[in-house]
C-alpha cells in the first residue's frame, strides 16, 4: 500500500505542497514544503474543519474509525485548496480492531463513490487495492509478521486487504 501511495504522489508536483496529515506522521519526511499533522482527540474530523488549506490531506487507516465519514470527507474537502488531493487508505478484509471503535470498510468502488457523493468530481479518483490469501488468513487468525521467506506480496484482487484511493476537488 505504501509503496503504491507513494508512486501516485510521485507523479505530481508534491515537493510545493503544504500537506496535512490525520492521525498519523507517515509521510513526515516524503519532501513536502510544508508538512503539518493533528490527531483525536485533540482534533475530530467529524466536528469540524481547520481555518487553513491544504494542497494535500492524508488519512490512512483513519476513516473506518468514523462515526460519521460523510461530515468528515466533506470537512477534508473544505479544508482543500483549489484543485488539492486527498488521500485515503481503509483496511477492508482485516479484522475489527476497536481503537477506540471500528465502522465501516470499503471496497475499490464503495470507496470512489463515497468519496464522489461527499464532493469530489468521479473522473478525478484513483482507487487501488492490495491483499492475497495468506494476508487475510494471517490477520483473521494470529497475526504473524511478514517474512520474505514464507509470505508472498503476490495482489489478489478479490481479496483486498487495502483499498486506498486519490481524490482531486
Amino acid at each position: 500500500m505504501n509503496q503504491e501511495t507513494a508512486k501516485l504522489l510521485e507523479a505530481l508536483p508534491y515537493p510545493e505542497w503544504r500537506a496535512l496529515e490525520i492521525s498519523g506522521h507517515t509521510w513526515r519526511d516524503f519532501g513536502f514544503r510544508e508538512y503539518h499533522t493533528i490527531s483525536y482527540p485533540e482534533y475530530d474530523i467529524c466536528s469540524n474543519s481547520l481555518a487553513e488549506s491544504f494542497d494535500l490531506i492524508i488519512a490512512e487507516q483513519v476513516f473506518e474509525h468514523l462515526l460519521y465519514p460523510y461530515r468528515a470527507c466533506r470537512n477534508v474537502i473544505s479544508m482543500l485548496s483549489p484543485g488539492g488531493y486527498f488521500l485515503i487508505s481503509v483496511p477492508f478484509l482485516v479484522k475489527v480492531h476497536n481503537y477506540p471503535i471500528d465502522c465501516t470498510r470499503w471496497t475499490e468502488t464503495g470507496l470512489k463513490y463515497f468519496l464522489h457523493e461527499c464532493g469530489f468530481p468521479l473522473e478525478t479518483i484513483q482507487t487501488g487495492s492490495w491483499g492475497n490469501r495468506e494476508c487475510i488468513i494471517a490477520n483473521f487468525s494470529q497475526w504473524i509478521p511478514y517474512n520474505p521467506q514464507v509470505h508472498s506480496l503476490e495482489n489478489e484482487p478479490d481479496f483486498p486487504y487495502h483499498v486506498w484511493a486519490l481524490a482531486r476537488i
